[in-house]
């Protein structure tokens, strides 16, 4: 990913260009969750049991409602071993037809103050691997910048293994994007928290930014009741708790970029997260 920009798209409160969409990949055979049998593509349903047994028995297809068992593994996991079993998951619906999973923890710090979270992987960052790329990256970069902070893992900067404010670990909700594009529904985002759960866990942070529905979702289905009913609007402005962990809901840089009026409520929201670890610093 480039940041040479011009000062147009330096311009944090400006529109940033239109978002490039690329075409869908064709969905790779693999072995299907029984509970998405129905969803997935003809061609990923005919020889299950062959793409099961070349795989490790951590990498077996696991009863997507089996979440404590699941997150009972995941808890005592290094990054070493979390990446490798987020490579061969395949405990709910989001894993069919994938090619490969979403996790940015490979050029990352081992601890950071700020923890951003995103929405599902889109093409772009499956593609690459990573989260927050293309434009919707750019402006996230340029907007932590604006207050000190960088994230690490960015093209042409090298990845800070030292901790502080001015370091962001950046992840998303859920680490597949399927085949056939679709929602993560309640029993998605909970099988895949386990591993979140175990990533914050890792990295520490003294705050959380929830960028979208459903990293706000995720984080607040615990504490906030109906919050898959509430607009994100309204979740804005104010700190609510994670593990103990602050967390500031605010808007995706995507959806910024689409509707940039938005941006200076938006700018507020990353304010307010920067307050919340400048006073844990006191």
């Amino acid at each position: 990913m480039s940041l040479d920009l011009d000062s147009r798209q330096r311009a944090m409160l400006q529109e940033m260009g239109v978002r490039v969409w690329w075409p869908e990949a064709p969905p790779v055979p693999a072995a299907v969750p029984v509970a998405a049998a129905e969803s997935a593509p003809p061609n990923a349903e005919r020889a299950p049991a062959k793409a099961e047994r070349s795989r490790p028995p951590q990498a077996l297809n696991q009863d997507p409602s089996a979440t404590g068992a699941l997150a009972e593994d995941i808890a005592s996991m290094d990054w070493t071993t979390l990446a490798q079993t987020i490579t061969q998951c395949r405990a709910c619906k989001q894993c069919v037809g994938r090619r490969a999973p979403v996790f940015a923890a490979a050029g990352a710090p081992r601890q950071a103050d700020w923890l951003v979270l995103g929405e599902p992987p889109d093409d772009n960052e499956e593609r690459l691997g990573l989260p927050f790329v293309g434009q919707a990256g750019q402006l996230l970069d340029n907007m932590l910048k604006a207050i000190g902070v960088r994230r690490s893992g960015v093209a042409g900067q090298p990845a800070l293994a030292a901790e502080g404010a001015g370091v962001a670990y950046v992840s998303n909700v859920v680490k597949c994007r399927p085949a056939a594009a679709r929602n993560p529904d309640q029993q998605d985002l909970a099988t895949c928290e386990n591993y979140l759960r175990r990533e914050i866990a890792l990295v520490q942070p003294k705050v959380i930014l929830a960028l979208g529905r459903f990293a706000a979702q995720a984080l607040l289905q615990g504490s906030v009741p109906e919050v898959a009913s509430i607009p994100l609007g309204k979740l804005r402005g104010q700190v609510y708790r994670y593990d103990g962990i602050p967390v500031i809901v605010s808007y995706h840089p995507a959806y910024l970029l689409r509707t940039p009026q938005d941006k200076a409520r938006a700018w507020l929201d990353l304010c307010l997260a920067l307050q919340v670890v400048t006073a844990s610093a006191q």
